[in-house]
């Protein structure tokens, strides 16, 4: 299994550490565009496979695509990363270039490779690769809602001042500060709903806390978060990787499901060893399905922005 990240920035370096130290990947090729970026961040993590106890091979390369030939997976990073004060689609411009040059690359060597997205505004990156590649739509994934749902459920656990073990919950919509709907109504402590455990205000707070949960890190930190990013990919990666057929709310162009069209936006997938595997009709309320509309509209409304 080998699996190519492009991008050895912070999110690109935290993807290849995770798949490499869950061991699954025989390897991981790190390719950047700014010279020896990538071979040293690959030397830095390969000099902690003795300590960490893998064996997956890690592969830094300077903007040779060549040295992807024959990836089974290939997760996009590059792009501009937000700093305090932006959205993630005040991106679009820069991002747009680079996201379609890199698949444009990646397919030319490996034309059989699933593409996960991760540069931002997801949603659009995802959906600008479904336009300009001809790729099935069950090989172009967007990660976003893996990432969202793990917010949701480190808030929620922060709330009920419970191990997150005990939590399960889901982020669907768009991946962006006004257009994520966690669902609150099938949030979960062992099985039993959160709302037998928190007031209507404090999960309210809750799911506020959830949807700016990438815009209160960038102000944080100055730059956008990495650590949580880099864990998703790598379950969405070993999902497909080890034909898990796990769930994981994530963007995928849809064709009527949900009621939406030509669109990229997060919804509940199987992910297998053929990418995207079924999307899940989950049922929501009324009030869900309106937020889910007006995701699909401020979505809809970047993606005409995009030079096709």
């Amino acid at each position: 299994m080998k699996v190519t990240v492009v991008g050895a920035g912070a999110v690109g370096a935290s993807c290849a550490e995770y798949i490499a130290i869950k061991d699954f990947a025989s390897e991981v090729v790190l390719l950047d565009i700014k010279e020896g970026y990538a071979e040293g961040k690959a030397m830095d993590l390969m000099q902690t496979a003795s300590l960490n106890g893998f064996d997956t091979k890690i592969t830094g390369i300077t903007n040779d695509y060549s040295k992807t030939a024959g990836s089974d997976i290939a997760v996009i990073t590059s792009g501009v990363p937000r700093k305090p004060g932006m959205t993630r689609e005040e991106l679009i411009g820069i991002n747009a270039g680079i996201v379609k040059t890199v698949s444009s690359n990646l397919l030319e060597h490996s034309p059989n490779a699933i593409l996960i997205v991760v540069s931002n505004p997801m949603d659009t990156m995802t959906y600008l690769v479904h336009k300009t590649t001809d790729l099935p739509r069950n090989k172009i994934i967007g990660m976003g809602g893996a990432l969202d749902s793990a917010r949701f459920k480190y808030r929620l656990a922060e709330a009920l001042g419970a191990p997150i073990s005990d939590i399960d919950g889901m982020v669907i919509g768009g991946h962006s500060d006004t257009g994520m709907v966690p669902l609150a109504s099938h949030a979960t402590r062992n099985s039993i709903n959160v709302t037998e455990f928190l007031t209507e205000d404090r999960l309210s707070q809750v799911v506020e806390d959830t949807k700016v949960g990438g815009a209160t890190l960038t102000k944080l930190l100055g730059t956008s978060a990495w650590y949580a990013p880099g864990a998703a990919v790598s379950s969405l990666v070993q999902a497909i990787a080890c034909d898990q057929k796990k769930m994981f709310p994530c963007s995928t162009y849809l064709e009527g499901e949900y009621g939406l069209e030509n669109i990229c936006i997060g919804v509940p997938v199987i992910l297998g060893k053929n990418g995207i595997e079924e999307i899940v009709d989950v049922p929501l309320s009324e009030a869900e399905k309106n937020k889910m509309k007006e995701s699909a509209a401020g979505v809809s409304k970047t993606n005409g922005l995009l030079e096709l």
